[in-house]
Protein backbone atom coordinates (compact mmCIF):
# COMPACT_ATOMS: atom_id res chain seq x y z
CA UNK A 1 0.00 0.00 0.00
CA UNK A 2 2.77 2.49 0.92
CA UNK A 3 4.76 1.68 -2.28
CA UNK A 4 1.06 2.48 -4.40
CA UNK A 5 0.93 6.03 -2.40
CA UNK A 6 4.34 6.67 -2.98
CA UNK A 7 4.10 6.22 -6.91
CA UNK A 8 0.70 8.52 -6.95
CA UNK A 9 2.57 11.13 -5.07
CA UNK A 10 4.05 13.68 -7.93
CA UNK A 11 5.69 15.46 -5.38
CA UNK A 12 7.81 13.15 -4.11
CA UNK A 13 8.64 11.92 -8.11
CA UNK A 14 9.82 15.53 -8.36
CA UNK A 15 12.14 15.96 -5.66
CA UNK A 16 13.92 12.89 -6.78
CA UNK A 17 14.28 13.70 -10.15
CA UNK A 18 16.02 16.78 -8.58
CA UNK A 19 18.11 15.13 -6.68
CA UNK A 20 19.22 12.72 -9.22
CA UNK A 21 19.96 16.11 -11.85
CA UNK A 22 22.05 17.88 -9.33
CA UNK A 23 23.77 14.83 -8.79
CA UNK A 24 24.50 14.44 -12.57
CA UNK A 25 25.76 17.61 -12.73
CA UNK A 26 27.99 17.62 -9.76
CA UNK A 27 29.48 14.34 -11.10
CA UNK A 28 29.79 16.27 -14.69
CA UNK A 29 31.51 19.21 -13.15
CA UNK A 30 33.82 17.57 -10.96
CA UNK A 31 35.08 15.09 -14.25
CA UNK A 32 35.25 18.01 -16.36
CA UNK A 33 37.23 19.71 -13.53
CA UNK A 34 39.52 16.97 -13.34
CA UNK A 35 40.29 16.40 -16.58
CA UNK A 36 41.01 20.44 -17.29
CA UNK A 37 43.54 19.32 -14.26
CA UNK A 38 45.46 16.70 -16.08
CA UNK A 39 45.26 18.79 -19.34
CA UNK A 40 46.91 21.58 -18.10
CA UNK A 41 49.43 19.50 -16.01
CA UNK A 42 50.18 17.65 -19.13
CA UNK A 43 51.29 20.72 -20.37
CA UNK A 44 53.02 21.99 -18.04
CA UNK A 45 55.32 18.99 -18.28
CA UNK A 46 55.51 19.36 -21.86
CA UNK A 47 56.76 22.83 -21.31
CA UNK A 48 59.07 22.26 -18.17
CA UNK A 49 60.10 18.87 -18.67
CA UNK A 50 60.56 17.96 -22.44
CA UNK A 51 61.10 21.59 -23.99
CA UNK A 52 63.13 23.11 -21.00
CA UNK A 53 60.60 25.96 -20.82
CA UNK A 54 60.81 26.77 -24.27
CA UNK A 55 57.40 27.56 -26.05
CA UNK A 56 59.00 24.95 -28.44
CA UNK A 57 61.24 22.42 -28.68
CA UNK A 58 63.68 21.74 -31.57
CA UNK A 59 62.36 18.15 -31.90
CA UNK A 60 58.90 19.41 -30.63
CA UNK A 61 56.88 17.67 -33.43
CA UNK A 62 58.72 14.23 -33.34
CA UNK A 63 59.02 14.30 -29.94
CA UNK A 64 55.01 15.21 -29.48
CA UNK A 65 54.18 12.27 -32.08
CA UNK A 66 56.34 9.70 -30.56
CA UNK A 67 54.10 10.49 -27.39
CA UNK A 68 51.32 10.51 -28.33
CA UNK A 69 51.75 6.93 -30.00
CA UNK A 70 52.93 5.96 -26.48
CA UNK A 71 49.58 7.88 -24.21
CA UNK A 72 47.38 6.03 -26.84
CA UNK A 73 48.39 2.86 -26.71
CA UNK A 74 48.35 2.69 -23.21
CA UNK A 75 45.01 5.53 -22.41
CA UNK A 76 43.37 5.18 -25.82
CA UNK A 77 41.90 8.38 -27.70
CA UNK A 78 42.08 11.72 -26.32
CA UNK A 79 46.12 12.29 -26.93
CA UNK A 80 46.48 12.89 -30.21
CA UNK A 81 49.89 15.02 -31.47
CA UNK A 82 47.18 17.95 -32.10
CA UNK A 83 45.25 17.68 -28.87
CA UNK A 84 48.59 17.35 -26.85
CA UNK A 85 49.82 20.49 -28.86
CA UNK A 86 46.37 22.20 -27.71
CA UNK A 87 47.63 20.74 -24.19
CA UNK A 88 50.84 22.76 -24.20
CA UNK A 89 49.03 25.45 -25.80
CA UNK A 90 46.50 25.70 -23.02
CA UNK A 91 49.35 25.61 -20.37
CA UNK A 92 50.82 28.64 -22.47
CA UNK A 93 48.04 30.56 -22.32
CA UNK A 94 46.81 29.92 -18.46
CA UNK A 95 50.13 29.42 -17.11
CA UNK A 96 49.03 30.01 -13.45
CA UNK A 97 46.18 27.21 -12.60
CA UNK A 98 44.68 29.84 -10.33
CA UNK A 99 43.48 31.44 -13.36
CA UNK A 100 41.42 28.23 -14.87
CA UNK A 101 38.26 28.23 -13.85
CA UNK A 102 36.61 25.21 -12.57
CA UNK A 103 32.87 25.96 -14.17
CA UNK A 104 34.45 25.62 -18.12
CA UNK A 105 34.94 22.52 -19.36
CA UNK A 106 38.07 21.35 -21.97
CA UNK A 107 35.65 22.32 -25.09
CA UNK A 108 35.61 25.71 -23.38
CA UNK A 109 39.58 25.89 -23.04
CA UNK A 110 40.11 24.62 -26.77
CA UNK A 111 38.29 27.46 -27.64
CA UNK A 112 40.05 30.27 -25.56
CA UNK A 113 42.98 28.99 -25.88
CA UNK A 114 42.72 30.01 -29.96
CA UNK A 115 42.64 33.71 -28.64
CA UNK A 116 45.74 35.57 -28.84
CA UNK A 117 44.98 38.66 -26.99
CA UNK A 118 45.46 37.58 -23.18
CA UNK A 119 43.15 40.62 -21.73
CA UNK A 120 40.03 39.20 -24.26
CA UNK A 121 40.66 35.78 -23.36
CA UNK A 122 40.50 36.08 -19.64
CA UNK A 123 37.23 38.51 -19.85
CA UNK A 124 35.90 35.66 -22.33
CA UNK A 125 37.10 32.73 -19.66
CA UNK A 126 35.45 35.22 -16.91
CA UNK A 127 31.91 35.62 -18.52
CA UNK A 128 31.55 32.22 -19.81
CA UNK A 129 32.10 31.45 -16.71
CA UNK A 130 29.80 33.75 -14.50
CA UNK A 131 27.31 33.37 -17.68
CA UNK A 132 27.37 29.71 -17.84
CA UNK A 133 28.00 30.03 -21.50
CA UNK A 134 28.06 26.70 -23.84
CA UNK A 135 30.74 25.93 -25.98
CA UNK A 136 28.44 27.18 -28.82
CA UNK A 137 27.50 30.72 -27.15
CA UNK A 138 30.90 31.47 -25.85
CA UNK A 139 32.33 30.57 -29.84
CA UNK A 140 29.76 33.03 -31.10
CA UNK A 141 30.47 35.39 -28.97
CA UNK A 142 34.25 35.42 -29.91
CA UNK A 143 33.02 34.95 -33.34
CA UNK A 144 30.90 38.03 -33.03
CA UNK A 145 34.25 39.79 -31.05
CA UNK A 146 31.96 40.77 -28.54
CA UNK A 147 34.63 41.71 -26.01
CA UNK A 148 35.92 44.15 -28.74
CA UNK A 149 33.14 45.82 -29.81
CA UNK A 150 32.38 46.14 -25.85
CA UNK A 151 35.33 47.65 -25.18
CA UNK A 152 34.88 49.81 -28.42
CA UNK A 153 31.76 51.07 -26.65
CA UNK A 154 33.59 51.77 -23.66
CA UNK A 155 36.20 53.72 -25.51
CA UNK A 156 33.81 55.84 -27.16
CA UNK A 157 31.63 57.05 -24.17
CA UNK A 158 34.88 59.61 -22.88
CA UNK A 159 34.52 60.93 -27.06
CA UNK A 160 30.51 60.87 -26.70
CA UNK A 161 30.91 62.62 -23.26
CA UNK A 162 33.01 65.29 -24.96
CA UNK A 163 30.86 66.08 -27.42
CA UNK A 164 28.34 66.43 -25.20
CA UNK A 165 30.30 69.12 -22.93
CA UNK A 166 31.72 71.14 -25.90
CA UNK A 167 27.21 71.29 -27.26
CA UNK A 168 26.53 72.10 -23.66
CA UNK A 169 29.42 75.57 -23.31
CA UNK A 170 28.47 76.12 -26.81
CA UNK A 171 24.61 76.59 -25.52
CA UNK A 172 25.74 78.25 -22.37
CA UNK A 173 28.05 80.73 -24.51
CA UNK A 174 25.03 80.86 -27.46
CA UNK A 175 22.47 81.79 -24.44
CA UNK A 176 25.00 84.46 -23.29
CA UNK A 177 25.37 86.08 -26.34
CA UNK A 178 21.84 85.70 -27.18
CA UNK A 179 21.34 87.01 -23.53
CA UNK A 180 23.72 90.44 -24.79
CA UNK A 181 21.91 90.71 -27.58
CA UNK A 182 18.63 91.23 -26.09
CA UNK A 183 19.99 93.71 -23.65
CA UNK A 184 21.40 95.84 -25.80
CA UNK A 185 17.98 95.41 -28.06
CA UNK A 186 16.38 96.64 -24.83
CA UNK A 187 18.65 99.46 -23.74
CA UNK A 188 18.79 100.80 -27.43
CA UNK A 189 14.74 100.63 -27.10
CA UNK A 190 14.66 102.37 -23.50
CA UNK A 191 16.84 104.61 -24.80
CA UNK A 192 15.34 105.71 -27.94
CA UNK A 193 11.92 105.56 -26.33
CA UNK A 194 13.39 108.38 -24.02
Amino acid sequence: MENSNALNNPAILIEIKQVIEQARKQVKQTVNHAIVNAYWQIGRLIIEQEQQGATRAEYGKTQLALLSTQLTAQFGKGYSTRNLRNMRSFYLAFSKWQTVSAKLSWSHYSTLIRIENENARLWYMHEASQQNWSVRALDRQIGTLYYERLLSSKNKQPVEQGIINNLQQFLLGLGKATLRIVETHNYRERCNGK
